[in-house]
């Protein structure tokens, strides 16, 4: 089934730190992507893999239904591919895609990204309360998420290269803030996105009718 992600893929980029602006000289390649399964490959009791690893390292591709699934479920992670700066490779129908990215984007950004993050503050915090020690990375991606998500609710766009914050959000992964001082930050960015989901002009829901004509599109193409 890996042919699928080398034979079919629309979209690859590269994600994480190196995309973030974050990287250091042995940051890793996080690669993502979408493919398109051959439609004919739906009309069998077995479908397609919704999803696979590989096969490069630290390599992750959806399904392109699956993708949109979850992009209208303003998961974060799947957004972040669409706006990534770094795209690997890209195909008429990738293109088409991104072209209907914002699409995607609705006021249920402030609570997938707040829960997101707020979950990831829970973890830390309750590892802190067991070990005593501190996952300063998650702390920092919990900090990152909280400014991409008011970003999109102000701007209409999924911010993914926090570089002019570089210091401060390695001084964070690298433990050189206080725990006090991160959860204070946290609290001051959770209100602000709050604050930007009471003003933001995102819609109440994504356009399902705009993401159900693309996957009709690639559906069609599919079988020639």
């Amino acid at each position: 089934m890996i042919t699928l992600v080398t034979e079919h893929t629309i979209l690859a980029v590269v994600v994480g730190s190196r995309a973030y602006g974050l990287a250091g000289p042995g940051s890793d390649h996080d690669r993502r992507g979408v493919y398109a399964a051959p439609t004919r490959m739906f009309w069998h009791l077995d479908k397609p893999p919704t999803h696979l690893d590989g096969p490069a390292e630290e390599q992750f591709s959806w399904e392109i239904e699956r993708f949109c699934t979850l992009a209208l479920q303003a998961n974060p992670t799947v957004l972040e591919v669409l706006w990534s700066p770094l795209i690997s490779s890209v195909t008429a129908d990738g293109r088409e895609l991104l072209a209907v990215r914002s699409a995607f984007l609705s006021q249920r950004v402030a609570s997938s990204y707040g829960s997101y993050a707020r979950d990831q503050l829970k973890r830390v915090a309750a590892r802190r309360s067991k070990t005593g020690e501190t996952n300063h990375k998650q702390a920092m991606h919990m900090i990152r998420l909280l400014l991409a998500g008011a970003h999109v609710l102000r701007t209409g766009e999924v911010l993914v290269d926090v570089s002019p914050l570089r210091s401060r959000l390695l001084a964070v992964r690298q433990g050189e803030v206080p725990w006090e001082s991160v959860v204070a930050w946290a609290d001051t960015l959770f209100e602000d996105l709050t604050a930007a989901a009471a003003t933001t002009t995102l819609p109440p829901l994504p356009d399902r009718a705009a993401i159900d004509n693309l996957l009709h599109s690639v559906r069609e193409r599919g079988l020639r």
